[in-house]
């Protein structure tokens, strides 16, 4: 799968046109997407109504697609419509069973003339098969100019027959792959390799074996930096969690503290070891317990070095060579 078609770092758009009465159709620059992933739409709107200043921006959300939050803009009202799912949904050990339903940007003012961007952040979640779903959109220029797209192909139509087609994502289940497409079995074999990253070079990686049920994982892995400049681990993500953290323990007053940090230094010349009891990754709400023997694939985005794929062999419940907490 490629990059744009995936979510990790998950930027899904779709775009409205008008040029008179003849409407282009809105579409998914990302058509496909995985389950269980947190991702932000962005809508682009780049034409009013037949010549009209757009008011109010209306999108409709599919059942399975929660925890909606909007992005406010300025000089825009946002309406919030909020109802039951049509079934229930784990955020972050909480069953939830309603939310966001619909987001609409009101008593604005866009120019035909100029194109904006309206932003919702949500999660996909709860599907098993690949699923197709729709975005219904509705486009208001003053009380009574709107364009709709809420059509929807049956199966075995196409979508390009429709007239006013509603935009659409695939949706693929959290299994093989996640963000970024990659492919966790094909990476199993990197478990525990040394990788280059420009001039930094990461080794000895490993993470503890889970307890069935368990959804909060660590682990680790050695950093060496043999560049003449400073770098910066600015994140870690991986398809195997809803989020992957970096966080540090320390003693202080004979209490073991943790906190979480928004990068790790890798000063010139030398090497930081993630390990229990100091530096470490925290994998938070983990989608299938890792199991001794698998791999826990991850993206690591550094300042300098930029993006680098690894891999975390998973050992035995004491947490193989690191033995993480």
């Amino acid at each position: 799968m490629t990059q744009t078609r995936t979510t990790t770092l998950l930027a899904l758009a779709f775009s409205l046109a008008g040029v008179g009465a003849a409407y282009a159709h809105a579409s998914f620059e990302t058509d496909e997407v995985a389950s269980e992933s947190s991702f932000k739409a962005v809508l682009q709107v780049p034409h009013g109504c037949d010549g009209k200043a757009t008011t109010e921006v209306q999108v409709k959300l599919p059942e399975g697609f929660v925890f909606a939050k909007p992005q406010p803009k300025a000089d825009w009202e946002i309406e919030i419509i909020k109802g039951d799912y049509q079934k229930s949904y784990d955020n972050h050990g909480k069953t939830v069973t309603s939310g966001p339903l619909e987001i609409r940007w009101k008593n604005g003012n866009l120019s035909d003339d100029y194109y904006d961007t309206f932003v919702i952040k949500g999660t996909i979640s709860g599907f098993n098969t690949e699923t197709e779903i729709a975005f219904p959109v509705t486009q208001l220029c003053g009380a009574t100019d709107k364009v709709v797209w809420d059509e929807i192909a049956a199966q075995g139509q196409d979508a390009h027959s429709l007239e006013h087609p509603a935009p659409t994502v695939t949706v693929t289940p959290a299994t093989a792959e996640g963000h970024h497409g990659h492919n966790m079995a094909a990476m199993a074999g990197m478990g525990g390799a040394t990788v280059k990253a420009g001039l930094l070079e990461i080794s000895g990686g490993a993470v503890k074996a889970m307890l069935p049920g368990a959804k909060v994982g660590g682990g680790g892995f050695t950093l060496r930096n043999d560049g003449s400049e400073d770098d910066t681990l600015v994140s870690v993500e991986s398809p195997a969690a809803g989020r992957v953290e970096l966080h540090e323990m320390t003693m202080q007053n004979d209490v073991m503290k943790m906190r979480k940090l928004d990068g790790i230094v890798i000063p010139a010349g030398e090497t930081v070891e993630l390990k229990t009891g100091s530096l470490h990754l925290m994998f938070m709400d983990v989608k299938k317990p890792f199991a001794e023997g698998d791999s826990v694939p991850v993206t690591l985005t550094f300042e300098k070095a930029g993006k680098v794929d690894y891999a975390l062999p998973v050992g035995n419940a004491a947490g193989g060579a690191h033995k993480h907490n």
